[in-house]
């Protein structure tokens, strides 16, 4: 797995985010670089700036990011003996006010053979660690469970947030997990799985269900999918005193104990 240098790709072209996306269009099959712009703005990345700013470049390579990610990846690589996959570091949107407000500014986008991830300049080492953790035990997970990605059902994604999640509270402690994962008590968390998440945990990703009760959207819990995935994968690591790297291959009903 490669930590690609975008910090270079970013001093020539930080003022035209296309230039950026076309040099990943090899990464993806059969995708136009406006639709992977398109995309990976949704997800965090930065814009079009109105001016260049140099200087976020500078602050990010002197926070050492791209050196604490190729520290994290050996480590990570072996201690989960995870896929090697390109990893892209580019700055996140600071105009996007829920990112900022949310998760101070930084964001990952995770697939079976490339990991993205958008970073401020205010992220810390730890910041850093732990969304890396996160990300990369996505891609663990979709190497090692059984199932193809574009099958998944809300269960199945659920797991997925909550394993890595759980990934992070095992290698850095709980202080360095998501702010999400201390919104509900263990009852109201039961609460949410058995009248909410149980009874639509086989919704599709093209069910509109899935994404409003993952991310609690109109009048859902906040973060709803989330927090029960965390809740479940927790419980069951407690339960069997295993760790999250026993997991990675385990069905989302075991995990869930439906059978």
């Amino acid at each position: 797995m490669s930590v690609v240098r975008t910090d270079k790709w970013l001093q020539e072209s930080y003022d035209d985010p296309l230039k950026l996306c076309k040099k990943i269009k090899s990464y993806f099959d059969g995708v136009q670089t406006s639709e992977i712009y398109d995309y990976l703005t949704i997800h965090g990345m930065y814009r079009r700036p109105s001016t260049n700013n140099s200087d976020l470049v500078k602050s990010l390579q002197d926070n050492k990011v791209w050196q604490i990610v190729v520290k994290e990846k050996r480590q990570l690589q072996k201690l989960w003996n995870g896929p090697t996959i390109p990893v892209f570091i580019l700055p996140s949107d600071p105009d996007n006010h829920k990112l900022v407000k949310d998760h101070n500014g930084k964001s990952g986008l995770a697939f079976g053979d490339k990991m993205f991830l958008f970073l401020s300049e205010s992220n810390t080492e730890m910041e850093i660690r732990a969304l890396f953790t996160h990300e990369y035990n996505h891609v663990c997970r979709l190497a090692n469970y059984q199932k193809k990605e574009n099958d998944y059902v809300l269960l199945d994604t659920i797991m997925l947030e909550g394993l890595a999640e759980n990934a992070v509270r095992e290698r850095l402690g709980k202080e360095n997990t998501a702010g999400w994962t201390s919104y509900y008590s263990q009852d109201q968390l039961k609460k949410i799985w058995n009248s909410l998440v149980r009874p639509n945990r086989q919704a599709s990703k093209n069910d509109r269900k899935h994404h409003e009760i993952l991310y609690g959207l109109h009048f859902h819990p906040k973060m709803a999918g989330y927090c029960v995935g965390y809740y479940l994968v927790e419980k069951y690591l407690d339960k069997q005193r295993i760790t999250c790297k026993d997991l990675l291959p385990v069905s989302s009903d075991r995990i869930a104990q439906l059978n």
